[in-house]
């Protein structure tokens, strides 16, 4: 199969079968494009199936020599090897090229954690007196209360909350959805948020979003972006801080409260534990007091 055929079944594949977002597809995608642009490049007209470890090799060093972070060529890479999977998964191919690959090393980079005092301050940098005030203020409480990724929290629908329960129904990754418990301080702000939204002129199709902006429409992502930078710079924290931020600072809370790791993963929506485990980190104290207290030795 040549590689039209091929990244168009591949791109079904990931939609139909693995059922990932439209972005997660265009990803995936844009890395078997790459490949493929490599390939064209040093006048290769080989198909996806005739690649050997040698040429995705060539390939690794070709994209290291573009200037790319490691962190980049590690995620294309990843790209790769997922590419690869279908193929053999579809027995296009006999035997994965891609099995003894390596890309560059990477450091543990964890993201900045903000201090619940530090999440306060930004909270009461928030001008209630504007008229997206009140909307911002149970904006950055649910993110907070929640752990959400800032695409779940735009995303957020009042048909999907749940008062008596406590809960609140997220979309997250793939169109998966999850409940997510919810604070009574967060449902408290976003009822004072109500008598504001019900007062814009909602577009069609956005009635059931939460959180809106001032046209009745949808924030976007880069909105929220927007609005937590300029908070934490009011606030004079120094730190990065994204919407990202704060579901790292959700799941670290937990887990330095005493939460199971089992509990933080089910609420931040991973599917592996591994992955719960980077976004949360402990510190030596709360480590070695957690060993102490639950070693049989130490008792």
């Amino acid at each position: 199969m040549e590689w039209e055929g091929i990244i168009a079944a591949y791109k079904g594949f990931l939609k139909l079968e693995k059922g990932l977002s439209a972005n997660s597809i265009e990803a995936y995608l844009a890395d078997v494009v790459k490949l493929r642009q490599y390939l064209e490049l040093h006048q290769a007209d080989a198909a996806p199936a005739e690649l050997d470890h040698e040429q995705l090799r060539g390939f690794l060093g070709w994209i290291g020599k573009l200037g790319l972070s490691a962190r980049s060529q590690a995620r294309i890479l990843s790209g790769i090897k997922a590419f690869y999977r279908y193929l053999l998964l579809e027995d296009l191919i006999q035997k994965d090229p891609t099995a003894l690959l390596e890309g560059p090393r990477l450091g543990r980079k964890l993201p900045e954690v903000l201090t619940v005092s530090e999440i306060d301050r930004m909270l009461d940098k928030i001008d209630l007196s504007k008229p997206e005030g009140q909307r911002n203020k149970a904006m950055l409480e649910t993110l907070y209360s929640c752990g959400l990724r800032v695409s779940e929290l735009v995303g957020l629908k009042l048909s999907g909350i749940f008062r008596a329960e406590g809960f609140i129904r997220v979309i997250g990754k793939g169109d998966k959805e999850r409940l997510v418990p919810f604070s009574p301080r967060a449902l408290k702000e976003i009822d004072l948020y109500m008598p504001d939204r019900n007062s814009l002129s909602i577009q069609p199709g956005h009635e059931d979003i939460l959180f809106l902006n001032r046209r009745g429409k949808m924030l976007t992502r880069n909105m929220v972006f927007t609005i937590i930078r300029e908070l934490a710079q009011a606030a004079g924290i120094k730190k990065t801080v994204s919407p990202h931020t704060f579901r790292h600072s959700f799941a670290t809370h937990l887990v330095e409260g005493g939460a199971d790791l089992r509990a933080v993963q089910e609420m931040l929506g991973h599917e592996s534990i591994t992955t719960t485990e980077i976004y949360t980190h402990l510190d030596r104290e709360y480590l070695r007091e957690a060993i102490i207290s639950f070693h049989p030795r130490s008792k």
